[in-house]
């Protein structure tokens, strides 16, 4: 079976292009008739760019970036939709040494509570202004990223502004460890693998997994122009079958060591075997002295729903734009959002699918504090914080 036509699609080395990879160098890409191109990038803006302007036909994805495009937010509007998530979770936040130290002083508590961290950041931002030095500084991904929005989420949490009381600035996920290396930064929230090779080279904390912060939040997504589905449509349909066969293949433990092999390639993520074993088995070194840190939910790539695009998760990250500044709250731009998200196009494609298992958060986003999330009342949502751009 062949469609005639090869496409290009586009990835950061990060452990949720799994699927994608895998999809490819399994084959399955080439059984249903594709023949992919996979072009590995260094930072999202080259992804979000090539995508919208036609020089790759789908991309391993920011959830968010795909909302903003779609919305017009920070460039050009492109409507972006996507069929097929790539993962759920899979982010830490790391600190150095010196920043875990201050605050482990500080806590008031176990500090793998993300309450008891938030409020120890606070008082170590405190201390810090009283003694004239300079604010902390954090890395993350790209303005409109899950990271951005999770470390903003939690620090407000604890009562630290993430735009008053702290800097935050840009940085491309592999170079994250040099940064924190070099002392450029103090911490960094990234996805896998890069938290651990930081722990692994000793210059580094993961304070927490982004599952304890939310126990549910779209991380990337298989995203193509809108245009783009409408005008191949078959090949589209393929594209995601190849990747649900996929995340399948890749959520089979007896898969993982040839799953980890094959991400540690020198083109894929380059990083070695067992260090992805530990990210796709939810078990991370999360100290230089060798203490680990298990949880199932660490990163989800096909189990308990993930793969199927959630329309309350594209309202979650909407409500953060609005919540940040980055966007104005209406009813059409929440529409956009949630219609980037196509959960419609993923049954019709893989088939219906049963509701999420009682082990999801009922709001389907489980947050570690606040009000229960409803995408339908934003406002209301909103209203509840009292840090935030208005």
């Amino acid at each position: 079976m062949s469609t005639g036509k090869r496409i290009r699609v586009g990835f950061i080395p990060l452990a949720d292009a799994t699927a994608l990879i895998v999809a490819v160098d399994k084959g399955f890409t080439a059984e249903e008739g594709i023949d992919v191109e996979l072009v590995r990038e260094v930072s999202w803006s080259n992804v979000r760019d090539k995508l919208n302007i036609g020089l790759f036909d789908a991309a391993h994805l920011l959830a968010p970036v795909a909302i903003a495009s779609s919305l017009g937010l920070g460039h050009v509007k492109v409507p972006i939709i996507t069929a097929f998530g790539l993962g759920l979770n899979g982010n830490a936040i790391t600190v150095s040494p010196a920043l875990h130290a201050a605050m482990k002083d500080a806590a008031d508590g176990d500090l793998t509570d993300p309450m008891v961290s938030a409020r120890a950041l606070a008082r170590v931002v405190m201390d810090r202004r009283a003694r004239g030095e300079e604010p902390l500084t954090f890395g993350m991904t790209f303005p409109y990223s899950t990271h951005n929005y999770q470390l903003r989420f939690w620090m407000a949490a604890g009562g630290v502004d993430p735009d008053q009381d702290v800097r935050l600035i840009v940085l491309p996920p592999p170079y994250m460890v040099e940064s924190l290396a070099n002392k450029h930064v103090d911490a960094f929230c990234v996805g896998a693998p890069w938290n651990s090779v930081a722990v692994d080279l000793g210059i580094g904390h993961i304070l927490h997994f982004v599952s304890e912060i939310l126990q549910r939040a779209a991380e990337k997504v298989l995203a193509v122009r809108a245009r783009w589905a409408e005008d191949h449509p078959d090949v589209f349909r393929r594209l995601v079958r190849a990747h649900g066969r996929a995340a399948e293949f890749v959520e089979d433990v007896n898969n993982r060591e040839e799953v980890a092999a094959i991400l540690s390639a020198p083109d894929r993520i380059a990083v070695a075997p067992e260090v992805i074993r530990r990210t796709l088995d939810g078990r991370l070194k999360v100290s230089p002295d060798g203490t680990y840190r298990e949880s199932d939910r660490y990163l989800l790539v096909g189990r308990n729903g993930a793969a199927r695009p959630d329309p309350v998760q594209a309202a979650w990250l909407y409500a953060q734009m609005v919540r940040w500044g980055q966007a104005l709250l209406s009813a059409e731009g929440l529409a956009e959002a949630k219609a980037t998200f196509r959960p419609d196009l993923y049954d019709e494609i893989l088939g219906p699918q049963p509701d999420l298992p009682p082990s999801e958060p009922a709001d389907r986003v489980g947050a570690f504090t606040g009000p229960a999330f409803d995408p339908d009342n934003i406002a209301a949502h909103l209203d509840g914080w009292k840090i935030r751009r208005r």
